[in-house]
């Protein structure tokens, strides 16, 4: 059975820093990374990391969000820096196996204050 678990969202103050964590397990997952959404808005993109180290932005986050994994520990990780208030929103972990299936964490809130 795949479980997605995240942890380290919280409350920041804008130009703050804060780093997420994502561990998956029961499965063997090609793509990691993460998602957010915020309120009124669909789910958007925010990074992802294939198993290979190959990464991809949203160009909101680029410069700023730096996506990391561990492959021995099926662990990703996302730091971001120099947080905005546009940047608040639910981070949602994605795994996705080898055949194309997403996998979901329960989400973690993030909230950048002015």
């Amino acid at each position: 059975q795949v479980q997605v678990v995240e942890s380290g969202g919280g409350l920041v103050q804008a130009g703050g820093s804060l780093r997420l964590s994502c561990a998956a397990s029961g499965s063997i997952f090609s793509i990691m990374g993460w998602y957010r959404q915020a309120p009124g808005k669909q789910r958007e993109l925010v990074a992802t990391v294939t198993d290979i180290g190959i990464t991809r932005y949203a160009d909101s986050v680029k410069g700023r969000f730096a996506v990391s994994r561990d492959n021995a520990k099926n662990t990703v990780y996302l730091q971001m820096n120099s947080l905005k208030p546009e940047d608040t929103a639910v981070y949602y972990c994605n795994a996705r196996t080898d055949w194309g299936r997403d996998n979901w964490g329960q989400g973690t809130l993030v909230t950048v204050s002015s």
